[in-house]
């Protein structure tokens, strides 16, 4: 099963994301204004040409892999993100997370996307919100702090947009809502797993203390089609 996270976006909207891919069933991509991410089977120049053909001028993709690649014929690579890729297959749920969390709906998106745009968890747009399950901590009417989901590879789960506003920091409402998405995926029976860039110590040491384990590097590859 853990081969399907070697390539989530693909296998993610081969299945549970399926109602939100576009493309054909050799490449596939997300409406930008949901993700950037873009995904197609292992044949990486095939794929990009795949992905060539379908997308317009100046579009701009995520391309998510354990691999490293070079710039690819026909796009101009822009940012390239080292990465990991956690799973908690065994991990301790617990109840006991001290704060409620509270749904985030269609009217709390443009507070979402300024969170995200501060604290910089990943792509976050205005359509992100349609992956589900994002839930928030408020503070005297305040976003302190927000997480979701994204990919849905067959039987995983993926946690994102992890972000906790500056001004809230150190109250460990990140680690709150983490777990409180990990117990609403496994009430699901899915496994939970994220991504991280690799240089961000503080939400490795977060995930760790949660029980979370490291499956694979996971690079990240800024692209713009020509």
């Amino acid at each position: 099963m853990e081969n399907l996270l070697k390539n989530p976006v693909y296998n993610a909207l081969l299945s549970g994301d399926a109602n939100l891919g576009l493309g054909n069933e050799r490449a596939k991509y997300f409406d930008e204004e949901i993700s950037p991410f873009a995904g197609f089977e292992d044949d990486d120049a095939q794929g990009f040409y795949e992905l060539f053909q379908l997308l317009p001028t100046n579009r701009k993709i995520l391309y998510a892999t354990p691999r490293l690649i070079k710039e690819p014929s026909g796009w101009q690579l822009l940012n390239e993100i080292k990465g990991l890729q956690f799973i908690l297959d065994k991990g301790i749920a617990t109840d006991n997370i001290g704060v409620k969390p509270v749904p985030l709906q269609k009217a709390n998106v443009e507070e979402m996307v300024r969170l995200a745009a501060l604290t910089k968890p990943g792509p976050f747009g205005q359509r992100t919100i349609e992956f589900g399950h994002y839930y928030g901590i408020f503070e005297n009417g305040r976003l302190a702090a927000m997480t979701g989901q994204r990919l849905h590879p067959a039987g995983y789960t993926e946690v994102s947009a992890v972000c906790t506003h500056p001004d809230f920091v150190g109250h460990g409402y990140g680690a709150a809502l983490v777990q409180h998405q990990v117990n609403l995926i496994r009430s699901q029976e899915q496994i939970p797993f994220l991504h991280v860039r690799a240089d961000n110590d503080r939400a490795i040491a977060l995930y760790k203390r949660l029980g979370f384990k490291v499956s694979s590097p996971m690079n990240f590859y800024f692209l713009k089609r020509r």
